[in-house]
């Protein structure tokens, strides 16, 4: 059954589940697509995770985010049972319409057994393909498709690749803390091109724009010292792909950074962690959780120093419904170091109302 509402923390190691036995991440493992594009069952966490933008570079509309988990449950090992409980599928969908200064989200969640073939929800093996009652993300040859009709807003998007799959940290192993097997399997596809429309009030808005995807997997994401991260995903206009991120102490320092760098028909060039430098700036309180946001940060990276600025302060997600946790993502300008604006892209901040729990 798909439920739309349920308040539960969902990830395993909140849940007290056993974690897998080992690491199933490792340096030197070629990824293959588009194998690698589906689900890999056999890890503990993971997720495919799309935001962008409709409008113009200069004004943009709407922004969109639109997220499709997957967590290993740890029970019914060794149960043949094809309704056995071995993952749990959950989903979050978010737009940010810049006109009237309003967010709006929604959240879905089900259990699923691991067959590929299950209904209502279930993820593909051999490509992209989830779906979880109504809301589905699919890959096909142009790019992905992705549906989700909602009451308050829906979302039917086209994202067509530009650009090969852009393998983050070493070749697709990305180091998230300072030890070996703190670490996923991550790979980014940027500059899509957005087709399509997003639904508001029962207005239909079809707009260009640009939009970013994300799938990674892992047994060990978190560190135990850490408490949350700052991550940044942005197109810039040239056509180039930077990612940021770190992994923040309790005490806000960072215990771990990262992102990349790929010019348009360049390589990519990876970040140690020693080479990225967040700044926090200016903060934003939620009334809603009391949780204070950075909703301004400059970035200092091989690839030049950057600011990256919230479009709309109000962008924190409660998504206490599925993952049990409270964070902030939202759409946000890239400025370079004369403030001329040269990208635009998502910012995703996780870990300001508590620790963030996951496998």
């Amino acid at each position: 059954m798909v439920k739309r509402r349920t308040v539960l923390t969902l990830l395993p190691a909140a849940l007290g589940l056993p974690a897998a036995a080992h690491a199933t991440e490792r340096r030197g493992r070629v990824l293959a697509f588009p194998r690698d594009h589906g689900t890999h069952n056999d890890t503990g966490t993971e997720w495919w995770y799309a935001t962008g933008w409709m409008g113009t570079e200069q004004a943009p509309r709407l922004g969109f985010q639109l997220t499709f988990f997957r967590s290993s449950t740890g029970l019914a090992a060794g149960s043949s049972s094809r309704f056995a409980a071995r993952h749990l599928l959950f989903a979050h969908a978010a737009v940010t319409d810049l006109q009237a200064g309003r967010h709006l989200h929604a959240q879905r969640i089900t259990r699923w057994s691991g067959d590929p073939l299950a209904v209502p929800a279930r993820a593909a093996i051999d490509d992209t393909d989830v779906h979880i009652g109504d809301w589905h993300l699919r890959r096909g040859s142009n790019g992905y498709a992705a549906r989700l009709p909602g009451d308050d807003f829906a979302l039917d998007l086209a994202l067509q690749t530009t650009q090969p799959p852009l393998l983050q940290g070493d070749a697709g192993f990305s180091r998230k803390g300072p030890l070996e097997h703190q670490a996923s399997h991550y790979y980014s596809q940027p500059q899509l091109q957005v087709q399509g429309s997003i639904t508001l009030g029962g207005q239909r808005i079809a707009l260009p724009g640009l939009a970013w995807l994300d799938h990674e997997w892992s047994d060990a994401y978190l560190a135990p010292e850490a408490e949350g991260w700052d991550w940044m995903g942005l197109n810039l206009f040239d056509g180039s792909a930077l990612t940021v991120f770190q992994l923040r102490r309790a005490d806000g320092t960072a215990l771990w950074a990262g992102g990349s760098h790929r010019p348009a028909g360049g390589k990519v060039r990876a970040f140690a962690t020693d080479e990225v430098r967040c700044t926090a700036g200016r903060r934003w309180t939620s009334p809603a959780t009391q949780a204070s946001y950075p909703v301004q940060w400059d970035i200092d990276t091989p690839a030049g120093r950057h600011t990256v600025r919230s479009l709309l302060d109000a962008q924190e997600m409660d998504s206490s419904g599925s993952t049990g946790t409270v964070y902030w993502e939202g759409l946000s300008e890239v400025l370079d170091g004369s403030g001329r604006r040269v990208g635009l892209g998502y910012l995703e901040m996780t870990g300001y109302r508590g620790r963030l729990q996951m496998r």
